[in-house]
């Protein structure tokens, strides 16, 4: 796919998200085991809270890159970890418009000049009570964003080619909720991405090779 110039690359992108989804075959590659139960990573008949969050591509080199931000340090819940811009759903709005919306108050990001390609599979996430709706959006060029609102300490970019890398995907123990635990990761600019996050990313990989 790197070969292609980026708006062919989109063009394609598009295309196969229309299509059947890798799903959670896909996100459970960058999941920790005991997240690897489809029944419960479905977000069907779950009596959960909605979020949107927002994978936006653009030109990096002759590869795509990815948006991603770090949460702050001193937040109470998610402290430092990385994700996609994005949110909870407030009435009268779809989905689409949520992860919009919060790219827009986190980073600054201008609903004008983004194509929507169309979205990922969602993502329940136990701990929170959240069913997650990923879309992936692309910009021609990178546009100029800062952290705008209180939980977004910095911005960061990832080739789709370096997260493809072996030694960029890798694993450590953990202890999680007093369970040592196999955690898989992306390593990227010395943080680790892992969590909803990561599976959402592997997904959209697997669409991008």
């Amino acid at each position: 796919m790197n070969r292609l110039p980026f708006d062919a690359q989109m063009a394609r992108l598009r295309d196969r998200l229309a299509g059947p989804l890798p799903g959670t075959a896909a996100q459970f590659e960058m999941a920790p085991a005991y997240r690897r139960d489809a029944s419960v990573a479905d977000v069907r008949d779950k009596p959960c809270r909605e979020a949107g969050v927002l994978a936006l591509l653009f030109p990096l080199g002759v590869t795509p890159g990815v948006l991603l931000t770090v949460r702050r340090d001193d937040l109470n819940q998610h402290a430092g970890q990385v994700s996609f811009p994005g949110g909870r759903r407030e009435p009268g709005e779809t989905l689409q418009q949520t992860a919009l919306r919060e790219a827009e108050e986190e980073v600054g990001l201008r609903a004008a000049g983004i194509d929507v390609l169309g979205a990922l599979t969602p993502l329940y996430i136990p701990p929170s009570n959240f069913c997650v709706y990923p879309f992936v959006a692309a910009v021609p060029a990178f546009p100029a964003l800062y952290p705008r609102d209180g939980e977004v300490a910095r911005i960061v970019t990832a080739a789709l080619t370096a997260l493809r890398a072996p030694e960029t995907r890798r694993r450590e123990t953990w202890t999680l909720q007093g369970t040592r635990v196999e955690v898989p990761f992306f390593a990227v600019e010395g943080l680790k991405v892992w969590g909803a996050t990561a599976m959402m990313l592997a997904e959209l990989l697997a669409l991008t090779d």
